[in-house]
């Protein structure tokens, strides 16, 4: 029988900042920070009420939306356990968390060690332990979600991390759920696991983020942006700078995953979650000034089709209109984003890139062979 853990040691910490503006569990600290003018404040409470105590295992859980849902969860009174590989920290006290909500937290979330390529392994140590509920976080692929399904036939419910990246491109806007999709896309992986689902005697829920951000975001989204402010840098931007987009906090993402947990109407259903809001990739550059409070951007324009980048990626965005929308979440659930963008920007600043914090070093690269090419057309 596979041994869960419960983590009481020490692990990396992060210490709290006077400027901090709001902590990764909810608590609204009592500073504010001035942008422009403007007293910024954060919105509402990181704390969701959802049905009864369960069993849940979280595949994932340690880098970025599992930090946030596991915390909800715990909160909850639910046992939670992550499944991970064990290469990173299992628990790590966050900005703003108390040192008493983190010893509470790390005293009871629990930690099953594996990989969940070993089909053999996830079969036998899940059935071992039996779950009432799995969140699929990292499952990219419906030869890994199946070994779970069989393990775990009492199933009560699985709550899968998909992407609004599988919807075919189209013309017609915002992507709904019933929009066509893509089996060619990148992310075709997450559509076959969602028909595998569909095909399964099994009680699910899809959720679709568009692009997500926040505080430990491990894509490169706001945290392009912070880079080049930060260094003081133009912001190259593909084409007219008139794309829109859409993007959605991590911690409303988190909140949404609690509100489909035993929800009756959310039984076998497929919902977008993204911000309230559109925005266009000049508007993004601006915001991302103003929630780091920093002058207005200088936004260089450029035409990708006039250079060769090789292995460099020029822009974190796909160059298209692509956003989608979350009325059904917002009329089945009841759920509604809290953080407006440059709010939910200022959020993830504070907390992570304005500490000093981030995932990828900055990589000017491409920015350099824009702008030389700029400068020598002038």
């Amino acid at each position: 029988m596979a041994r869960l853990v419960a983590l009481q040691q020490n692990q990396l910490s992060f210490s709290p900042l006077a400027s901090s503006l709001s902590d990764f569990s909810g608590t609204r600290l009592q500073t504010q920070i001035q942008l422009k003018r403007k007293v910024w404040q954060p919105k509402g409470s990181f704390y969701v009420s959802a049905s009864s105590t369960k069993k849940i295992l979280i595949m994932g859980g340690t880098r970025f939306i599992g930090v946030f849902l596991s915390r909800l969860l715990v909160k909850e009174g639910h046992q939670v356990t992550l499944f991970t590989r064990g290469k990173a920290p299992i628990s790590q006290q966050l900005p703003g968390e108390s040192d008493s909500d983190y010893a509470e937290f790390s005293s009871k979330i629990l930690h099953l060690k594996g990989d969940r390529k070993d089909f053999d392994f996830v079969k036998s140590s899940l059935s071992a332990e039996g779950f009432d509920v799995v969140y699929d976080i990292n499952g990219r692929e419906a030869s890994e979600v199946e070994p779970i399904l069989d393990a775990l036939p009492n199933l009560e419910q699985f709550i899968y991390c998909s992407s609004a990246g599988v919807y075919l491109k189209s013309d017609l806007l915002p992507h709904a759920e019933t929009d066509a999709v893509d089996p060619k896309s990148r992310h075709k992986g997450k559509l076959e696991t969602e028909s595998l689902l569909q095909s399964k005697a099994v009680n699910w829920t899809s959720i679709r983020p568009v692009y997500i951000y926040g505080p430990l975001n491990y894509n490169p989204v706001e945290e392009w942006f912070f880079h080049r402010l930060k260094a003081g840098r133009p912001i190259p931007i593909p084409s007219s700078g008139i794309q829109i987009t859409q993007l959605g906090h991590v911690k409303d993402l988190a909140k949404a995953f609690i509100q489909v947990l035993g929800n009756d109407k959310a039984s076998k259903q497929i919902f977008n979650i993204s911000g309230e809001k559109y925005v266009t990739f000049d508007g993004l550059a601006r915001a991302c000034a103003k929630a780091g409070g920093f002058p207005e951007p200088e936004i260089i324009h450029y035409n990708p089709k006039d250079y060769d980048f090789g292995k460099s990626k020029p822009f974190p965005f796909r160059d298209q209109h692509f956003f989608a929308s979350i009325e059904k979440a917002k009329s089945v659930l009841g759920w509604e984003p809290e953080f407006d963008l440059v709010e939910g920007l200022a959020d993830s600043y504070n907390l992570d890139f304005g500490r000093g914090t981030y995932r990828k070093e900055a990589d000017f690269t491409a920015d350099d062979i824009i702008l030389g090419k700029k400068l020598v057309s002038v």
